[in-house]
């Protein structure tokens, strides 16, 4: 069976991602800050036979990003490493004139820093495996500009370069930035808490992902409304 690493993994984007390559067969490693509700998110996962490896701890510690690996590893390789652990900077966001440096560092650190030392970490299973994927989650925050979310997109843009230059130095790999679009996440109600809108859920939005493994286009940078409109 495939292995996959998804970092976030307990609620939003990652666990909807996550069920729904469980339900493909696919062994999982999840990892998430926050125990109790990946564990949950394990059991729930395992339902559908595959085996499941919940790790808890923070993505910018280079241990854990090592326990990481490792577990998956015991599962057979890395077949897909998704990077969607994100940080904000700010809960809610502010104007960069408000912004603190400290939350900027923790923005860059978490969406940029770790997910490139997990990428290190993982590369030789990635190169061995059939058809190794990474997955960086990215932002229409990184390409457009939008009041408030500065710090954000700036760590966005980081990442699609990271994930840019990846691909042309790792061309056996596909190595794809995906901008899923709207979602109706806890992260996006910790940026913007008045906003009452009603946004997809993030089940709807892998569908566009799972067309990323099925088709495997070139690595490059997708959003996720065209990758659902293409037929």
């Amino acid at each position: 069976m495939p292995v996959a690493i998804i970092t976030g993994a307990s609620k939003g984007l990652g666990r909807a991602l996550g069920a729904a390559l469980a339900g493909r067969g696919w062994d999982l490693v999840l990892d998430a800050r926050t125990a109790g509700p990946l564990e949950e998110t394990a059991v729930a996962l395992s339902a559908y036979g595959t085996r499941v490896e919940a790790l808890p701890g923070d993505v910018t510690d280079s241990v854990h990003r090592a326990g990481l690996v490792a577990a998956a590893g015991k599962l057979g390789g890395v077949d897909l490493l998704v990077n969607n652990a994100s940080a904000l900077g700010a809960e809610p966001l502010v104007r960069l004139e408000g912004l603190s440096l400290d939350g900027l560092r923790r923005a860059l650190e978490v969406n940029v820093v770790a997910a490139l030392g997990l990428v290190q970490e993982a590369l030789p299973l990635l190169r061995a495996a059939p058809a190794g994927s990474v997955i960086d989650v990215s932002s229409d925050a990184a390409a457009e500009a939008y009041e408030t979310w500065g710090g954000y997109g700036a760590s966005k843009a980081a990442l699609d370069q990271l994930s840019a230059v990846l691909a042309e130095e790792e061309p056996g790999l596909r190595v794809w930035a995906v901008d899923p679009g709207d979602m109706g996440t806890d992260l996006y109600a910790a940026a913007v808490p008045d906003d009452d809108d009603p946004r997809p859920a993030p089940a709807e939005v892998v569908p566009a992902f799972l067309r990323l493994l099925d088709r495997r286009p070139p690595s490059g940078r997708y959003g996720a409304p065209a990758l659902l409109e293409t037929r």
